[in-house]
């Protein structure tokens, strides 16, 4: 009852500590509570919403939780009050034993900034626990020989709590023979000893009852009892004596069950039964039971069970030699327990992001994880690391926490998923790791305009290509994603003779491919200059150009036009005179002949087709030029009719043909004794003439006989009419 009332008065008084500190290289602060234990679940601790500078209603609104690790959650945020209050009942004994002070340590974390606070709670020791001894009846025996001031060590008593709380002295019942005394150690149990304080005589009386009262310093103070029998024995003159008051030892943790650990030794200067040793531990509790075994004879100890440092660390046992008459000493036994790395370090990613923006800037922390070792020492420091070639970076929080960071801008077009593989390295020999994969996502910006493969594409189409028919097709590529890389295409706005190029030519805007709207004509415009524009869909948009040259090719759809000689238009008759005396190859005149074509379609041929006095004449195949073949003679026909071919290069080929028709009169004088051929107006005509007539066309016929004597040398005048 006088527990409960003074826990009662306790629950009430909360103190508050809130230090600033430096921890590791990050200046974190650290804020400290103190708290009575055994306080009713949702008992105030503190004012943690005020302590980290916010409203209570900020606690929920930025994510604020506990995160700990390796023990049971014992505190428990208040969202409405702002409050740090107790998650249960909370034993000081059962969770730091005698360790003091008792220190509970946790981090608030802010789930939106992804910042942790460390806080420590000391948890403070209430007088709860009796002082206890491990037996409530010990028999003493005591040589009837034994000289005043002769000590003999009593049971052990143990008080969980600490401090004041804890044992602090003892009381023995009145008997003048004898007092109890304790010898302190610093951080070692209190063992009492019974003093002789007057001789014995076993004659006199040979049995005492006491009654040994142990009591600590609460308030109100407690205590516990145990009854001591004292009997008095017949002079057996030597107690075993062990070779050593303390044995120490160290041993691995990784010692196999079975192996010895130490051997005590006691000795006893006496004979026979009175020499004759047994060994046994003072106390044992379940657990050292179940790791350690002593043989009664021998005194060795060795394992029964397989150690672990991260469970126990070191054991403190005590052993007593005792003889057939029952005399004894006693030793202590310290085995301290050396850690092994036999543990792997442990990742725990505490929060962090699935997936970031490749426009995050550098320093944009992604993750935040802990890691932890249960080993000690050089087994239990880890270092954690990534890939250098990765463009994350690793930087220490506080309390064995990492920030997992972007280093660079990232860029989504290169790398769309990252594997980050945290290498979590102790510096044990040999060193353990462990490997911890996290998978990030980068998002899409649209960053890319669409891009073409060449900055410029020419195309040719050949002339009177059909309406609507595809001529070409472009297409843009955009390393964006989703809607930041579909595409869309336009042309530009302009004009072709004085129309727009819309008129002409179209494009899909979703395949690129263009169409022609109208069928071309070579003769009329040669190219057309195109700009297409490629458009995403992302917001903003981005787009890019390409020129577009579409170039007509020349199809062979022109007939040659026959310019000279052409049509009369005023009656005339064209005149041309040539000495009766020409020799072949004079010129009478020249076919004159265009085609609209370019190039081989354009390119012309002449030929004589037919002629009413073969041989007379000859046409220049390439200049059209109608030159005689002979001189004329006075045989020759009145009337000569030429028909003369002109056809381009093309395929097919395509021809026009001109017909020259003309006759001459023949007069002589005595005193000039020239001659006059006239010409009568000839027929014209312009006819196209197939590939196939052209094909057939008449060999040029050439008289080599002129037809005139030598002797004479008159002019003949020639009249063409055209």
């Amino acid at each position: 009852m006088a527990a409960l009332q003074k826990r009662g008065r306790h629950s009430g008084v909360v103190v508050l500590f809130i230090l600033l500190g430096t921890l590791w290289e990050a200046r974190a602060r650290t804020i400290r509570y103190s708290v009575p234990e055994e306080l009713d679940k949702g008992s105030f601790v503190g004012n943690i919403a005020n302590d980290l500078g916010l409203e209570p209603r900020e606690l929920a609104e930025r994510g604020a939780r506990i995160v700990s690790r390796g023990r049971t959650q014992l505190f428990a945020l208040n969202p409405r009050s702002g409050s740090l209050v107790t998650a249960d009942r909370i034993d000081r004994e059962e969770l730091c034993a005698q360790t003091a002070p008792c220190l509970v340590s946790f981090n608030i974390l802010i789930e939106d900034k992804l910042n942790l606070y460390p806080v420590e709670v000391e948890i403070v020791d209430i007088n709860d626990n009796t002082p206890r001894f491990f037996r409530e009846e010990l028999e003493v025996k005591i040589l009837e020989n034994a000289v005043p001031s002769s000590r003999f060590p009593l049971m052990e008593v143990y008080d969980l709590d600490v401090g004041m709380n804890s044992l602090q002295g003892f009381k023995l019942s009145g008997n003048s023979h004898f007092s109890v005394d304790v010898r302190s150690e610093a951080n070692r149990p209190k063992y009492p000893e019974l003093v002789l304080e007057r001789a014995l005589d076993r004659e006199g009386e040979a049995i005492y009852h006491l009654v040994l009262t142990a009591m600590d310093g609460g308030d109100p103070i407690r205590s516990g009892t145990a009854q001591i029998l004292v009997i008095v024995l017949d002079v057996n003159d030597n107690a075993p004596v062990f070779t050593q008051p303390v044995y120490h030892v160290n041993v691995p943790e990784n010692l196999p069950v079975g192996t010895p650990v130490l051997s005590v030794n006691a000795t006893d200067q006496d004979e026979g039964v009175h020499a004759e040793i047994t060994y046994s531990f003072l106390r044992v509790t379940e657990k050292i039971s179940k790791i350690f075994c002593l043989n009664v004879s021998t005194g060795e100890i060795s394992t029964s069970a397989n150690l672990d440092y991260e469970d126990s660390s070191f054991y403190e046992l005590d052993v007593e030699a005792r003889d057939r008459p029952g005399l004894l000493d006693r030793a202590k036994v310290l085995i301290t327990i050396l850690d092994v790395n036999d543990n792997v370090p442990e990742v725990v990613v505490t929060s962090g992001s699935r997936s970031v923006a490749e426009s995050t800037p550098p320093g944009t922390v992604i993750a935040l994880f802990q890691v932890y070792d249960r080993d000690s020492g050089l087994n239990g420091l880890v270092t954690c690391s990534i890939s250098r070639s990765l463009p994350f970076e690793l930087e220490k929080s506080v309390d064995n926490y990492y920030q997992l960071l972007t280093s660079t801008v990232l860029d989504r077009e290169q790398v769309s998923l990252y594997n980050i593989t945290i290498t979590a390295t102790d510096k044990g020999i040999p060193p353990l790791s462990t490997e911890t994969l996290i998978y990030l996502n980068v998002e899409d910006i649209n960053d890319n305009p669409p891009a073409f493969p060449q900055s410029s594409y020419s195309v040719y189409i050949p002339e009177n290509n059909p309406r609507g028919a595809s001529i070409f097709s472009v297409t843009a590529h955009d390393p964006d994603s989703r809607e930041n890389a579909r595409v869309t295409y336009s042309l530009s706005e302009d004009t072709l003779q004085g129309a727009s190029l819309s008129s002409y030519v179209s494009v899909n805007s979703d395949t690129g491919i263009l169409y022609a709207l109208h069928s071309f004509d070579y003769e009329q415009f040669r190219d057309l200059q195109l700009r297409v524009t490629a458009h995403d869909s992302g917001d903003p948009p981005l787009s890019s150009n390409v020129s577009l040259s579409i170039f007509i090719l020349d199809q062979n759809d022109n007939t040659p036009e026959i310019l000279y000689p052409a049509p009369p238009t005023d009656g005339s008759t064209g005149v041309e005179l040539a000495p009766r005396s020409a020799e072949p190859g004079y010129l009478v005149t020249k076919v004159v002949a265009v085609d609209r074509d370019s190039g081989q379609n354009a390119w012309l041929s002449y030929r004589l087709l037919k002629a009413s006095e073969p041989g007379l004449f000859a046409v220049g195949l390439h200049t059209g030029e109608v030159r005689t073949a002979r001189a004329l003679l006075d045989r020759d026909a009145l009337k000569q009719s030429l028909v003369v071919a002109v056809q381009d290069h093309g395929q097919p080929p395509l021809s026009a043909t001109v017909t020259l028709t003309y006759s001459h009169e023949v007069s002589l004088t005595a005193d000039s004794r020239k001659s006059h051929v006239i010409f009568p107006q000839p027929n014209y005509a312009d006819t196209l003439i197939s590939q196939e007539s052209c094909g057939k066309s008449e060999p040029l016929l050439i008289q080599e006989d002129s037809g005139f004597s030598k002797e004479e040398d008159s002019l003949v005048q020639v009249r063409l009419f055209l």
